[in-house]
Formats: structure tokens, C-alpha cells, sequence
């Protein structure tokens, strides 16, 4: 004889066991996303201590080769055979022509080489970097022997062509 009470099927989950999967996933989540927040923080580190020595190491090589650092002299004044002349008055300017271009002994810039005058750099391949620190790519570069950090940080660069002092503006 067949039994006319059929067993119930179970047709899906719970809402007790659909509450569990969800506990579990947020308990997981919270675990993780700061994890991810830790590792952008460090990678934001790691490209500031590579590019700020990248920059320390271009311009250690130009106090070398003129007994003078970046910025401190203008840039503008060449006569170049083999290239044009960059313009650069004295701070900002002449520390980006200085670094990017050839150069002579006086830290007269040139964008091209010539092996009797403009014999040295360019120091840096491409512009400045940018400081992943702070929140614009700015350059200050002052001439007073003390650089330190301003009230009114921009979040970019500061340089100081007295002592050589190349630091993040955060």
C-alpha cells in the first residue's frame, strides 16, 4: 500500500544557515580589508623611498661633476652647437634644467651633448616624480641652509640648494 503522507522535500537552504553564510563572509571581510589598506600604504611608501633616493642620487652626481648643487646658478645663458639652450632662472627652474639636460661645468644647460662643453647628465630620464605621499607634484626650492617642513605643506617637493637637503613635502 503507498503511504498517501510523502516525506517533505527540502527545496533550499534555511534562513538560519543563509544568516550563518553571511556571518562567516563579514567575519572573513573584516579580517581582509584592512590587510588591503595596509598594502597600499606600504606600496605608497616603498614608491616614496624609491623615487626621493632616485632624486638624491641625480643630484649627488651633479655636486660631484660641479661642485655646486642643482638650482643654485642659472641654467640659462648657453651657447649650444648641438641642441637648444634651456632657459632657467635660479631655484625651480634651473633645478628641473640642470637635472633633465646636458650640461657644462658652469651648470649652463643644453638639450644637447657636445664632449668639448655640455659633457654631463642629464641626471634624470623623465620629469620629477611624483611624491605618492602627498597630493600635488610641486617643487620648492629655497637657498636658506635650512630647509624643514612649512606650515602650509603642498604635498610635493622641497629642495635646498645650499645644503643639498631633498625631502617629501607631505
Amino acid at each position: 500500500m503507498i503511504s498517501l503522507v510523502r516525506s517533505r522535500d527540502q527545496d533550499g537552504f534555511t534562513l538560519v544557515e543563509l544568516l550563518i553564510v553571511v556571518i562567516i563572509l563579514a567575519i572573513l571581510a573584516a579580517i581582509i580589508v584592512p590587510q588591503f589598506s595596509a598594502a597600499t600604504d606600504d606600496a605608497n611608501q616603498s614608491a616614496y623611498d624609491t623615487n626621493i633616493a632616485n632624486i638624491r642620487s641625480a643630484v649627488d652626481l651633479y655636486r660631484q661633476q660641479h661642485n655646486a648643487y642643482p638650482g643654485a646658478v642659472a641654467s640659462s645663458g648657453a651657447t649650444c652647437i648641438n641642441g637648444v639652450a634651456v632657459a632657467g632662472a635660479v631655484g625651480e627652474p634651473a633645478f628641473i634644467a640642470q637635472l633633465k639636460n646636458y650640461t657644462n661645468a658652469a651648470g649652463l644647460a643644453c638639450t644637447g651633448t657636445d664632449p668639448n662643453e655640455f659633457k654631463y647628465g642629464p641626471y634624470l630620464k623623465d620629469d620629477l616624480p611624483v611624491n605618492p605621499l602627498g597630493t600635488v607634484n610641486t617643487l620648492a626650492v629655497v637657498n636658506t641652509g635650512v630647509l624643514g617642513l612649512t606650515s602650509g605643506s603642498t604635498g610635493g617637493w622641497r629642495f635646498d640648494s645650499v645644503t643639498g637637503e631633498f625631502i617629501g613635502d607631505e
